[in-house]
């Protein structure tokens, strides 16, 4: 069948709008039709080169959408079944999986290969092969993923909300609840409020942190986290010391969440200074792959028991986190339709991402148009 998708074929070009040829779907594997796709930055480090990928490849890896067909096979969802894509797949029986930490599994080896695990290329076109970003390529109307990148949902979730927990909510929320285990109390900053870091100030209020210091240059970023958890908002990292100084009398946040666009050495380095003996810097932003981004004095981090780790999805299980992260927007516990900035069409994609860099969205999402 053919589709119609947003393809990278070239680092640093715009997306270009193509039909491509779209193959029945393999042994566990299943044809979907996507609904609506989340416009993250991690599809923009894929186009600016930071990490490398098969290219022309299809980007996207934040979507929803509905079940169309399943191959031999399949046991997780059926025809007509709801879904949200988890971008990085859960076997369930590897080592990573069998211990609890879905979010290191071993078929994570193929999300950049462009092809899905058992080789097939169900992608193709005048360029030939087509690779699909994380196995999920969600910047399509329609595609074929492995089973394992698949989560049902309950039918009664809007699918516009419900495709931004395959990425943007749980990376964030997971970063607060898991990565930084905030805790009662607690006071936490996070820098960058974009779709990872808002549920990063979602996860660390519903957590119990008694201040949530949310560090952004954009009004409108400050302005939304102050709207669903954060109770400060400033606009640059020395405020955030200032403040963080200010209000635990001297002894500093108990942690720091890096979630900006890009990570830097800077922001790093204000990271490490804000928090406080034993505390706990959590890095979940990208950078080019090579760049070294953390040069800081061990000897500080022996002498205060500072920690210093990385987040990969939040630590977050995809096959009982995102259930479990809709069961909270259902009860009103975690706002959902409050980070919906705009969305747009397929083809205003490269729109979308200009408005992403220009700091205007807090997530933007393609509705697919069938």
């Amino acid at each position: 069948m053919k589709t119609t998708a947003a393809v990278l074929h070239e680092v640093g070009k715009p997306l270009e709008i193509e039909e491509l040829d779209l193959a029945a779907p393999g042994d566990h594997e299943v044809q979907v039709r996507w609904t609506h796709t989340g416009l993250c930055h991690s599809d923009l480090h894929i186009q600016q080169g930071d990490m490398g990928a098969w290219l022309p490849i299809v980007l996207g890896h934040e979507g929803a959408g509905v079940v169309e067909e399943v191959g031999p096979g399949v046991t997780r969802v059926k025809p007509g079944d709801h879904f949200v894509a988890s971008f990085l797949p859960t076997c369930g029986t590897c080592h990573w999986c069998s211990i609890g930490r879905q979010n290191l599994c071993d078929m994570g080896a193929y999300t950049m290969r462009g092809h899905l695990p058992s080789g097939n290329w169900p992608l193709s076109g005048k360029a030939g092969r087509y690779g699909a970003m994380c196995m999920v390529g969600a910047f399509s109307t329609y595609g074929v993923v492995h089973e394992s990148s698949t989560v049902r949902i309950d039918s009664d979730i809007p699918l516009q909300v419900a495709a931004l927990v395959g990425c943007g909510v749980p990376t964030g929320w997971g970063s607060a609840v898991n990565s930084a285990d905030v805790r009662p109390g607690d006071t936490v900053v996070i820098y960058g409020i974009g779709g990872i870091g808002i549920n990063a100030v979602q996860g660390a209020h519903l957590a119990g942190a008694r201040h949530v210091i949310a560090v952004d240059p954009t009004v409108l970023k400050r302005d939304t986290a102050m709207s669903l958890g954060a109770t400060h908002a400033v606009a640059t990292a020395e405020e955030a010391l200032e403040l963080s100084k200010q209000l635990t009398r001297g002894v500093g946040a108990t942690s720091a969440i890096i979630t900006v666009g890009n990570v830097t050495t800077n922001v790093v380095d204000a990271a490490f200074e804000v928090i406080s003996k034993s505390g706990t810097v959590v890095i979940t932003a990208l950078a080019p792959f090579k760049d070294k981004t953390i040069t800081l004095s061990g000897t500080e981090a022996v002498l205060w028991r500072k920690t210093v780790r990385g987040s990969l999805f939040g630590d977050c299980n995809p096959t009982t986190d995102i259930p479990r992260l809709l069961d909270l927007y259902r009860d009103g516990q975690l706002k959902l339709d409050e980070l919906l900035t705009r969305t747009y069409t397929l083809d205003q994609i490269n729109e979308g991402y200009e408005h992403l860099l220009a700091g205007e969205l807090v997530r933007g999402v393609i509705v697919h148009e069938h």
